[in-house]
C-alpha cells in the first residue's frame, strides 16, 4: 500500500510539476526533431530548453538564439526548419483528415524559416497560412523559404 501511494505521489509530481511532460496527450501536434545551439520553447508563460524529440503543442512558441537552429516535424509530415535568431508560433494545427478538419497556421515573428508542406497542404491548401508581421503567405506549392527582419 505504501509503495502504491508513493508511486501515485511521484507520478503526480512529475506530470503536474512539469507542463512539458504532458505534451504527449491529445494536444500533441509534432516534435522538435533536430536542434543545435540555443533553442527554447515557450508554453503557458513558461520557458524550457528544447531537446530532441520534445513534443510540441498548438500555441507553442519556438525561439532560437544567435547560434540556434531547429527542425520541427508535425503530425501531418509538415517540416519547418528555423535558423539562428528566429521565432515562430504555431497558432493553429488541426489534422483530422477523416472528418475533413484540417488547418495549419504558423506565425513567423522573426528570422528565417523553411517550410516543406505535409498532408494538410495537399488535402486543403487554402487552410495553410504562414503569417509574418507584414504579410500572410498562402500555400500553393510544397516548399517555401521566408525571412523576416
Amino acid at each position: 500500500m505504501k509503495t502504491l501511494c508513493l508511486m501515485v505521489l511521484i507520478m503526480t509530481l512529475i506530470f503536474v510539476g512539469n507542463p512539458f511532460c504532458m505534451a504527449a496527450g491529445p494536444e500533441y501536434i509534432g516534435i522538435v526533431k533536430s536542434l543545435s545551439g540555443d533553442v527554447v520553447v515557450l508554453r503557458n508563460n513558461s520557458s524550457v530548453r528544447a531537446e530532441g524529440n520534445m513534443k510540441l503543442r498548438q500555441g507553442d512558441h519556438v525561439r532560437t538564439g544567435a547560434n540556434g537552429k531547429a527542425g520541427l516535424i508535425f503530425e501531418d509530415d509538415t517540416v519547418i526548419a528555423i535558423g539562428p535568431n528566429s521565432s515562430i508560433v504555431i497558432d493553429s494545427f488541426l489534422f483530422q483528415p477523416n472528418e475533413k478538419k484540417l488547418s495549419f497556421i504558423a506565425r513567423i515573428i522573426q528570422g528565417t524559416a523553411s517550410y516543406l508542406s505535409g498532408q494538410i497542404a495537399k488535402l486543403a491548401p487554402n487552410n495553410v497560412r504562414l503569417e509574418t508581421p507584414h504579410a500572410t503567405v498562402g500555400m500553393r506549392g510544397t516548399h517555401l523559404l521566408v525571412k523576416v527582419d
